[in-house]
């Protein structure tokens, strides 16, 4: 009988929207996946999701781990190839202190890293994102074109959010630990836009909000403003190429699809959509600074008001042979997802 040796990665954050699509990709390659949760109690649900889109989740295990349990990551880096860490803290709203999101982004790179390290592990991949880029500028100097050169400047609070200088903080110190790191290991960071793309479950990326508020009437205009989205599907297949490819040791990716305003999106789904209200208004950016003082979920966009920043995503492209999903199709398929789960209704 021929036994299989599997390559072995261990994917944290598997519960989550990105984590859960790189599951199944890694799956499908044949890779034997550990994927991490907060709580087993979601372990049955989670690999019954899963399950629905690969018939391999027979190579798919659990373990319960918590970011700042430096312990847990040294048992689980054990006899493991690769780590994709994508788990990291990403709220709705603001936190009330903001090292609560701070900590467990860092202090959790840093362990998973340090623990890979002494174990042997090939390679990781971080999952950052362009908050890392874009952000941290003065007001005149926020439109413009980035690229992986750039970072955010987390002293200008004016210009980020306790979530950008998060992932920044985090990024900075990986890179700044695999400067003395000797043991041999690779890093590979990737930052991605917003994430949308068919959700798997009730349980949805953050960004598929702007999708879902539009469908269900509860946006009657939109703001004057975009963002560099991604296929979530595209986001996981890059992931894995910067985890296989031996020319993406030790670099950084952009991984977006291009800039798309809400007013473009809109009108995306309404053509799509006829019979639903999606909104056609703009809604003045001194009304969305306004109301973002009673619903606090829109105060992580008004650094974007007015603002056209820009990714130039060239190097996945020609480097890793990367081609994104196109920005219709993830947010299409976005909508479809959420009107076939109600989360939106039918």
């Amino acid at each position: 009988m021929k036994i299989e040796n599997k390559k072995k990665v261990l994917l944290t954050g598997v519960s989550g929207f990105l984590g859960s699509h790189t599951a199944i990709q890694l799956l499908e390659k044949g890779y034997a996946v550990t994927g991490t949760l907060r709580s087993m109690k979601r372990a049955g649900e989670i690999e019954d999701m899963i399950a629905r889109h690969t018939s391999k989740v027979g190579a798919l295990k659990f373990a319960e781990a918590d970011l700042l349990d430096g312990q847990i990551w040294n048992e689980l880096t054990k006899g493991t190839d690769f780590v994709q860490h994508v788990a990291s803290p990403f709220p709705r709203e603001f936190p009330r202190h903001e090292q609560d999101l701070i900590r467990p982004a860092r202090e959790g790179a840093l362990n998973v890293l340090k623990a890979a390290s002494s174990n042997g592990v090939k390679r990781v991949v971080l999952t950052s994102s362009i908050a890392a880029v874009m952000y941290g500028r003065e007001k005149g100097k926020r439109s413009a074109v980035y690229n992986e050169s750039n970072w955010t400047d987390v002293t200008n609070r004016k210009d980020t959010t306790p979530y950008y200088r998060s992932k920044t903080l985090a990024e900075r110190a990986a890179w700044d630990f695999m400067i003395s790191d000797k043991s041999g290991m690779e890093l590979v960071s990737v930052c991605p836009g917003a994430i949308l793309g068919p959700v798997l479950e009730r349980d949805f990326g953050t960004s598929a909000n702007m999708v879902i508020k539009m469908l269900d009437g509860s946006m009657p205009a939109f703001p004057k403003l975009g963002f560099e989205i991604v296929d979530v599907r595209s986001v996981a297949d890059l992931l894995i190429r910067a985890m296989e490819m031996p020319r993406a040791a030790n670099q950084r990716f952009l991984a977006t699809a291009g800039y798309i305003s809400f007013a473009e999106i809109a009108t995306i789904l309404r053509k799509a959509y006829p019979k639903r209200k999606i909104p056609s208004m703009l809604v003045p950016s001194f009304l969305v600074e306004l109301f973002s003082m009673f619903d606090k979920t829109l105060k992580p966009i008004l650094a974007d008001l007015g603002a056209t920043r820009t990714a130039d995503h060239s190097k996945a492209l020609h480097m890793l042979q990367w081609q994104p999903i196109p920005n219709q199709e993830a947010i299409l398929s976005c909508a479809r997802s959420v009107i076939d789960l109600k989360i939106v209704r039918p």
